[in-house]
């Protein structure tokens, strides 16, 4: 057996002369470090609050595309400030008769200030009201269509149904189905963390601790990310924020666990409790300001996105990260050492416990298997991770705005009955927004196949906007070409643009492809970076990251399986490619770095071999119950109300719990131990403990 009690006495003789160690776990001091970060952290949630955004039409369109440009230019319309609703005015039975008719005809004029708007269909079954909604602010047109509901419901003739659509309608609808949902999202996430950490301290106390720290370094990294991006003037929504909660609350735990985790290891050597954190705070340190750093440069990539919300998530994450961290590493080593080791009761480490590396447990007996068979379990693992990334294959991207809902809001059951009785496009028509002649350009627009109505919108300011509704449903294949045949006539006039629904649908899909294509290389480029920096290696790096890479095509491989087999979704949002990508890999390092620098250290006293099994034996446990618990966090984002947020969580919880009960533990040993002592190259390993 190889001792290393000297190595770990001389590393606690050497701990009293590191200023900010003797202060921050020193008996006298340890409660000034505990205790102030987390009133800070109180004083921002209660004294500053989060920062407020008001929402424009052009926070979550991307840059420079079509349908973007002709949003700006109609800002630049006399009443560009204002929304439209769209009422839809359906007979319960039958047709709406002329009485009916009358009467929705005085509704609409005493809702209206001008003409008012009444368009009765063909069939004779519905007619649709359309209102200006004046108002600048996303707040304020929820609030006025919230009025206008309520109104309706009691003004409506008998034997008629009335429903709110259009741009006006589905604002709000975004806007109430957000109601209250980031609060659910943190009591789910809080409640979740709490039942794990129990499950995985076995202690009915310990657990107190960092949920305590971890949850007000989650509130405190929200207040300060939306401070960050405002005085950036950069853009968030509500999914802004409510992801940034699951990663602090998931980054921040992993953390935490490995500290814990390192901390009780070293109970068990030394009897004075401060001596033992100063150990584990210091190996702790590394693996984990690495992990935050390649996860904060990760996120940061996400700044050269071309969608303005795609860049506030990026900003808003990498504060998170950094906030999570600093609680971590600073706070709570303080606010552990407070309490004496019975914290850990029932399972209290005393001095002379066996430790995690050495003890007998089920990631030894693992290791052993991979041990005896590296080459079989390796090629095994990798055929495994193949088979699922087959569903890639038969992934389509992209969702219609009645896809984006969990549930199915008023706008969108409206929009369905309209298109039963008026060409389909009239719930969300198509803009053309124009500096040249309308009226030359209205002309040629209805000469487009699918085109079945074309109408002056606005004008003014040098300025004309024309309305084009379209026969075909959104996402057909006919809307499709029709907003491609649309192109090929504004092409010829000069600051001529299409927008709309299936138009910016378009431009988001062909916006998405451009963020995956420039920022998917530039995270992998980073991550290799950070871990041959950390390892001083070339080939791990190498192996690491394919390992994270092959995970992330396996998780989304059998997500899409899940959605189109199980959930029912027809498709995969835009963005979740790229967040998944982002969050599995960056996150997926933190696994990585927990192992390999374990095994890092380990492989100098007992070489590659026996190194990398004790390690697998020392952070078995706290990988598994971090990427358990971080698996769980993201599958809350199903609290959330849009399917984006479902579908992210999905994958990423999937992406994680393949990583941490396969790669990591299976793949990854196996990789090291047949390559010996070549994983490390061009560093060598030296065996420097010598057997007691």
């Amino acid at each position: 057996m190889i001792d290393t009690s000297q190595d770990h006495q001389s590393e606690a003789q050497d701990a009293p002369t590191r200023g900010w160690q003797a202060f921050a776990l020193a008996p006298r001091t340890a409660w000034i470090v505990a205790v102030v970060p987390l009133l800070v952290g109180l004083g921002l949630i209660g004294g500053l609050g989060q920062a407020t955004w008001e929402r424009t039409p052009l926070d979550q369109l991307p840059a420079g595309m079509d349908s973007t440009e002709g949003i700006a230019l109609a800002q630049e319309l006399p009443e560009s400030d204002g929304s439209s609703a769209v009422i839809v005015f359906a007979a319960d039975e039958g047709e709406l008769d002329q009485a009916q008719i009358g009467e929705l005809g005085a509704l609409m004029g005493s809702y209206s200030e001008g003409e008012p708007v009444l368009i009765p269909s063909e069939d004779g079954t519905a007619a649709l009201g359309i209102l200006s909604i004046d108002s600048a602010s996303a707040s304020e047109v929820s609030e006025q269509v919230t009025e206008l509901r309520a109104n309706l419901e009691e003004d409506t003739p008998d034997g008629v149904t009335a429903q709110v659509t259009g741009p006006a309608g589905v604002e709000a609808d975004l806007a109430s189905v957000f109601e209250g949902a980031n609060f659910r999202l943190l009591a789910v996430t809080a409640s979740v963390v709490a039942v794990l950490l129990i499950i995985t301290y076995r202690s009915p106390v310990l657990w107190i601790l960092p949920l305590l720290v971890v949850g007000v370094a989650d509130q405190a990294a929200a207040v300060s990310a939306t401070w960050v991006l405002k005085a950036f003037d950069i853009p968030w929504n509500e999914s802004t924020i409510g992801i940034l909660s699951v990663l602090v609350f998931g980054a921040g735990t992993n953390y935490a666990l490995l500290l814990i985790s390192r901390y009780r290891d070293e109970l068990k050597i030394y009897d004075n409790r401060y001596e033992a954190m100063r150990v584990a705070a210091r190996r702790t340190a590394e693996p984990v300001l690495l992990s935050a750093g390649t996860v904060v440069a990760g996120v940061l990539t996400l700044l050269l996105s071309l969608t303005p919300t795609t860049r506030g998530l990026g900003l808003a994450c990498a504060v998170g990260v950094t906030v999570a961290a600093f609680y971590v590493l600073v706070c709570l080593p303080s606010v552990l050492v407070l309490f004496p080791r019975g914290i850990f009761w029932p399972k209290r480490p005393r001095v002379g416990d066996i430790t995690a590396a050495e003890a007998p447990s089920v990631w030894r007996r693992i290791g052993g298997v991979v041990a005896k068979r590296p080459v079989i379990v390796g090629s095994g693992v990798v055929v495994l991770l193949a088979a699922f990334a087959v569903g890639n294959a038969g992934i389509k991207l992209g969702l219609d705005t009645s896809d984006q809902f969990l549930s199915t809001p008023e706008a969108i059951t409206a929009a369905e009955r309209i298109a039963e009785s008026y060409p389909a496009g009239t719930a969300s028509p198509t803009l053309v927004t124009t500096t040249g002649d309308a009226e030359a350009l209205a002309g040629e627009i209805e000469q487009v196949d699918g085109v079945a109505s074309v109408m002056p919108s606005a004008s003014g300011n040098g300025v004309s906007q024309v309305q084009v509704v379209l026969t075909g449903a959104e996402g057909s294949p006919e809307a499709v070409a029709a907003i491609d045949g649309l192109r090929e006539v504004t092409a010829g006039y000069e600051e001529t643009y299409v927008s709309g629904p299936e138009a910016e649908t378009r431009d988001a899909t062909d916006a998405a492809n451009r963020d995956r294509f420039l920022i998917v290389p530039l995270i992998l480029v980073l991550v290799l970076v950070s871990l041959a920096a950390l390892l001083r290696a070339i080939v791990a790096p190498i192996l690491l990251v394919a390992t994270v890479v092959g995970t992330y095509f396996a998780s989304l491989g059998v997500s899409w399986w899940l959605f189109t087999g199980v959930l029912g979704f027809e498709g995969l949002a835009e963005t979740v490619p790229l967040y998944a990508f982002l969050f599995l890999v960056a996150l997926g390092v933190d696994y990585n770095i927990f192992l390999v620098t374990r095994a890092r250290e380990e492989a100098v006293g007992y070489g590659t071999r026996d190194g990398m099994l004790r390690a697998l034996g020392a952070t078995g446990g706290v990988i598994t119950s971090a990427g358990i618990l971080l698996a769980a966090v993201f599958a809350t984002l199903g609290v959330l109300p849009l399917v984006v947020l479902a579908q992210l969580g999905v994958v990423v919880c999937i992406g994680v719990l393949l990583d941490t009960l396969l790669v990591r533990t299976m793949l990854v040993p196996a990789l090291a131990l047949v390559l010996g002592d070549a994983f490390w190259w061009p560093r060598k390993t030296v065996q420097t403990v010598t057997a007691a």
